[in-house]
C-alpha cells in the first residue's frame, strides 16, 4: 500500500496541474503580480539636536509584516550546519519538487544537517496561496509572509529570510541564499568551502561579488532612478543567484535594513548593508551565475549554475552522483 505522504504528494501534483490548468484558461497570462513596487518613503528630517543614535531608533522600513507560514520549529531540535533559503514563486512547484529531490535533499549529507525552506510572499490568486499551503502542509519547507510576491518584492522576500534565521535559527553555523533555477554543487559547498570539522566563521560571506553602477535606461530589468539611488557607484555585491554567509551576518543585515531605505534589487540592497556593517564580501568564482552547458567535470569546480530548469536538475544530479568516482 502507497504511504500516507505519497498518496498527499500525488494529490498535491494533480490539484497543482488542475489549478494550473484553470488559471491558463481563464485568466490572462500576466496573472501573476510583477508591477508591485516598493513604496518609496523619505525619511523625516532629525531635529538640529538629535543624535545618530537616536535617529537608528525610528526604523524607516519597520518590515511589518506577518507570516502566514511558518516553520518555526525547524531548528529546536539540533542546530543545522546549513540553512538554504530559496527565493521562489507561486507556480514553481515543478522547480521546488525538482530541488528537494536533488540538491536541496535534508537528508543527503549523513551527520551535516541541513535545513532547506522556500520563500514566499502572498499571491493576488486565492487558488495560488490555496495550494502553496496545502504544499507547506506535505512538506513542511515553505514561509510566507504577507507582502505581494512580485519582482520588485524580492529585497522583502530575502530580508523575511534573513529574519527567520536571526529569529527561529540563530545558532546555525552558515546560510546560502539562491534561486529556485539554480543547480548547487553541495558537495563542493559543505566540504570545499564551509568545510564542518573546522571552527566556524564570523562576519562572513562570500559569493560572486560584482562591482558596478545603476543603470539609467528605463527599459532595463534593472533600471534604478537617480531619486532613488542618487550616487554614480554600487557597493561591492554579491550576485543574488547564490551566495553564502555565517549565520551571525543574518541578524546583522536584518537589523540595518530597519534603518536602510529600501531599494528593488535584492542584491544591491543586501550589499549597500553590508557597507554599512563594515563587512566586506569575499569573490569566490566558483559562484556561477550565468547559464552553463553541462560538463561533469566543469560542474565539478562550481557552487552554482543559473538557469537550470527542473528537468535538467534531475539529470544533471542523478550523473553527478553516478559518476562519482570517475577522475576527470
Amino acid at each position: 500500500m502507497p504511504s500516507k505522504v505519497s498518496c498527499l504528494y500525488l494529490l498535491t501534483v494533480v490539484c497543482w496541474a488542475s489549478a494550473l490548468w484553470y488559471l491558463s484558461i481563464s485568466r490572462p497570462s500576466s496573472t501573476y503580480v510583477g508591477q508591485m513596487h516598493i513604496p518609496i518613503r523619505k525619511a523625516p528630517m532629525p531635529p538640529r539636536n538629535e543624535t545618530f543614535s537616536n535617529i537608528h531608533t525610528r526604523p524607516l522600513n519597520p518590515h511589518a509584516f506577518r507570516f502566514v507560514i511558518n516553520e518555526p520549529k525547524k531548528c529546536e531540535e539540533v542546530p543545522p550546519f546549513l540553512v538554504i533559503l530559496i527565493s521562489t514563486t507561486h507556480k514553481e512547484f515543478d522547480a521546488r519538487q525538482a530541488i528537494r529531490e536533488t540538491w536541496g535533499d535534508e537528508g543527503s549529507f549523513g551527520d551535516v544537517r541541513i535545513v532547506t525552506l522556500f520563500l514566499l510572499g502572498r499571491n493576488t490568486d486565492a487558488i495560488l496561496n490555496q495550494m502553496v499551503e496545502q504544499e507547506s502542509q506535505i512538506f513542511h519547507d515553505i514561509v510566507v509572509e504577507d507582502f505581494v510576491d512580485s519582482y520588485h518584492n524580492l529585497t522583502l522576500k530575502t530580508m523575511m529570510g534573513m529574519r527567520w534565521v536571526s529569529t527561529y535559527c540563530p545558532k546555525a553555523q552558515y546560510i546560502l541564499k539562491t534561486d529556485s533555477d539554480i543547480f548547487v554543487n553541495m558537495d563542493n559547498l559543505i566540504y570545499k568551502l564551509l568545510k564542518p570539522t573546522t571552527k566556524p566563521r564570523r562576519r562572513y560571506f562570500t559569493g560572486y561579488v560584482i562591482n558596478g553602477g545603476p543603470i539609467r535606461d528605463m527599459r532595463s530589468k534593472w533600471y534604478m532612478p537617480r531619486d532613488l539611488y542618487p550616487d554614480s557607484k554600487y557597493p561591492p555585491f554579491c550576485s543574488g543567484t547564490g551566495y553564502v554567509f555565517s549565520a551571525d551576518v543574518a541578524e546583522l543585515i536584518f537589523k540595518t535594513s530597519l534603518h536602510t531605505r529600501l531599494i528593488h534589487l535584492e542584491d544591491v540592497y543586501v550589499g549597500l548593508c553590508l557597507r554599512k556593517l563594515g563587512v566586506h564580501p569575499y569573490q569566490n568564482s566558483g559562484f556561477n551565475h550565468w547559464k552553463m552547458a553541462y560538463s561533469l567535470c566543469r560542474y565539478r569546480r562550481v557552487f552554482t549554475v543559473h538557469q537550470i530548469s527542473p528537468e535538467e536538475m534531475h539529470r544533471i544530479w542523478n550523473d553527478m552522483s553516478s559518476k562519482k568516482h570517475l577522475r576527470c
